[in-house]
This record gives structure tokens, C-alpha cells and sequence, in this order.
């Protein structure tokens, strides 16, 4: 499966939101770290990934993730996660990445 995104600034909320559709693996995630963190570097704010059309994501994936994160803490930005599906949810309870990362819920808290 393949990975679109698609990107929009909030500028109410000054952040950049990422609506990944598909799937972040092996094949895409590198790409999908570059993009995220191309636009972070045009305007740095805090990101907002929107899991609502994520399917999927394995370990480069998460390590994908990993790496934005590390980047936005060291200006003390934040990246937030919204609208997780149960079986992704799942694999950051398991790796206790849901320690690291802002997990919203369905509603956006």
C-alpha cells in the first residue's frame, strides 16, 4: 500500500496538520519524515499527525516518528497524535511510545 499526506497550517492554532492515508512502513517512512519535517523546518510550530486514515504502521515507521519528535524537542516544540485506531494505539502501549508522544483521543480533547 502507498502513502499520501496531506498538509495544512492551522494558523488559528499555529500548527502544521498532517493527514497521512495508508500506511507507514518500510517503504514510505522516510518519505514521510522528510515531508513533515520539511514544512516544520518553513515554519517551526508544533505538528498535529491525524491517524484517522493511518492504516497502518510498523517499527521504521515508529521510528520515523521518533525522529521528528526528537527534532521538534530540541527547539521545545510538541507533536501530537489525534484520532489513533485501536490496533495502532495498541502498538504504542506495547512500545510505551505512548510516554513520549501527546495521544489525543477520537474527540481531540
Amino acid at each position: 500500500m502507498s502513502l499520501t499526506v496531506e498538509v495544512i497550517f492551522d494558523e488559528k492554532e499555529n500548527k502544521w496538520l498532517f493527514f497521512p492515508q495508508g500506511e507507514i512502513d518500510i517503504y514510505t517512512s522516510s518519505k514521510f519524515k522528510e515531508e513533515v519535517l520539511k514544512y516544520f523546518d518553513s515554519n517551526r510550530t508544533d505538528i498535529v499527525i491525524d491517524g484517522k486514515n493511518l492504516t497502518y504502521i510498523d517499527s521504521t515507521g515508529l521510528g520515523a516518528l521518533i525522529s521528528i519528535l526528537k527534532k521538534l524537542k530540541e527547539d521545545d516544540f510538541k507533536i501530537y497524535l489525534s484520532n489513533v485506531k485501536p490496533n495502532i494505539r495498541k502498538i504504542f502501549d506495547i512500545t510505551e511510545l505512548d510516554k513520549l508522544f501527546i495521544i489525543r483521543g477520537e474527540d481531540s480533547e
